[in-house]
């Protein structure tokens, strides 16, 4: 990237940047829903992806229509995942399919983007499960795991925090339920254009990934896909063995192309989808995208999100949610129609701070409240004099000042500032003189007062009455919200 393109990047401290994260999060979980929705037995999983591709690109086609240079649409294509398949199942039309059956664990995986900004979105549930009939044993344990994991990192995901503490959390939470989070899986910082930015949140990492990954910590204007993939085996995913459909422009990679179907390919692939991951399902000859794919993949122009598993019989649950960390508060713009009494586990998080953070709000009113009520309770909390308490203590004293001297209120009001800088002015006279006494004007009568600590009277007068001087009188002398110039 150039310094010119640097400059130029824009972050969600524009209005119109999180008007286009929102809009691209509303489509991702309408589409999400959708699939969802018609996720039943007996349907099949490519129906099902091109279901979600569809409703991503009629709804994204209805938006900014006027903007006819803007790019918008898929930004991760529709996948559905069964069973102990970790991720990136979306088959072609000319490749086995699978039919969903009773009792399957489903992950939907997708993504939308609008001008560049991402917003992506995967879900878990059990086909058939109801709440009269919820999910139980290990199929409940790894999905109540990688959804709690999902709320805990949106606690955690916020301004000031470190990576590795979502790292920890989520380690801990599979741990709970018996389960492990899948090994070196990484949940990525997004910018515009970019769906694996520099900044990464690492799952369940080995010794030596441990190493090699780069702690980091979240800050204000930055979006994050949290991405949390927990199975009920030893954690490892492994190539499928199955095609892989899903693939990414590099543009840091260069090559000429000596295939002429390879290079109306990737032509194709720069026009429709610039960086964005794409499906070998969106071309029109999925035999001529297979062949030109090769040569692209070959030399590294195109990078592979290969189809991984678990081991037979194991389980793995997937939630994925986009956040924008805002000035204030982290705001979750995705998320899936996820209920917990649909699923019936025997485990429960035990560590005590674990379960303080899970009970906490995450809802952005919440924390609104409870910063009013901080400062509310910080206002009435004795402490230094601010600016805001020592324009009110002014305008308590003047208050006093009218008592002693009742001609005062026959004159016209005067602001805080002038009364203030009235103060300094006698003030500085009575330090430079080193007179005794200090004169107040207020105008039509006169009024002399002794300097504190003094405990003499006020001079009787014919509009006076003989009450005693007390020390917040002398204060108005020096309470203000700043030397006058």
């Amino acid at each position: 990237m150039s310094g010119d393109d640097e400059q130029q990047e824009q972050t969600i401290a524009e209005d119109l940047v999180v008007t286009k994260y929102k809009m691209g999060g509303d489509i991702a979980n309408q589409a999400l829903r959708a699939v969802v929705e018609a996720a039943k037995v007996g349907v099949s999983v490519l129906s099902l992806c091109q279901k979600g591709d569809d409703l991503i690109m009629v709804e994204t086609g209805k938006i900014f229509k006027k903007e006819k240079e803007m790019k918008k649409g898929i930004a991760f294509p529709t996948s559905v995942s069964v069973n102990n398949c970790v991720c990136h199942f979306s088959p072609l039309k000319s490749d086995p399919d699978y039919t969903l059956k009773e009792g399957d664990l489903v992950k939907v995986d997708l993504g939308v983007h609008v001008d560049g900004f991402i917003a992506n979105v995967a879900h878990s549930f059990v086909v058939g499960a109801t709440k009269e009939t919820p999910a139980s044993g290990r199929k409940a344990d790894v999905i109540t795991a990688a959804h709690l994991c999902v709320e805990a990192a949106l606690r955690l995901v916020k301004p000031g925090n470190q990576n590795t503490q979502v790292t920890e959390a989520w380690n801990k939470i599979a741990r709970s339920y018996k389960c492990t989070a899948i090994e070196g899986m990484l949940s990525h910082q997004l910018k515009q254009h970019v769906i694996d930015g520099e900044k990464t949140i690492i799952q369940n990492p080995s010794d030596q990934q441990r190493k090699d990954h780069e702690k980091a910590e979240f800050e204000v204007n930055e979006v994050y896909a949290v991405d949390v993939l927990i199975s009920t085996g030893e954690g490892k995913a492994r190539d499928s063995g199955q095609r892989t459909t899903i693939y990414k422009r590099d543009p840091s990679k260069q090559y000429g192309l000596k295939m002429k179907t390879s290079r109306a390919f990737f032509s194709d692939v720069e026009k429709r989808f610039d960086t964005m991951p794409f499906t070998l399902r969106a071309f029109e000859d999925e035999g001529k995208a297979r062949l030109g794919v090769v040569e692209c993949a070959k030399h590294e122009l195109v990078q592979p999100f290969n189809v991984l598993q678990e081991k037979e019989g194991e389980f793995v649950a997937q939630f994925k949610f986009t956040v924008l960390l805002m000035a204030n508060g982290p705001m979750r713009i995705t998320s899936g129609p996820f209920q917990n009494e649909l699923y019936n586990s025997e485990h429960d998080v035990q560590d005590p701070e674990l379960k303080a953070l899970l009970q906490s709000s995450a809802s952005r009113k919440t924390q609104k409240k409870k910063k009013k009520k901080a400062s509310k309770n910080a206002e009435n909390m004795p402490g230094p004099a601010t600016e805001e308490t020592e324009t009110t203590e002014i305008q308590s004293l003047r208050h006093i000042l009218l008592e002693l001297v009742p001609s005062c209120e026959d004159t016209a009001p005067r602001h805080e500032g002038e009364v203030a800088k009235e103060a300094y002015a006698q003030a500085e006279a009575q330090e430079a003189k080193d007179e005794a006494e200090v004169k107040v004007d207020c105008p039509p009568s006169r009024l002399q007062l002794q300097p504190a600590p003094s405990t003499a009277g006020v001079p009787r007068g014919p509009e006076t009455d003989p009450k005693p001087l007390h020390q917040p009188l002398i204060l108005l002398l020096h309470c203000g919200q700043g030397r006058p110039t």
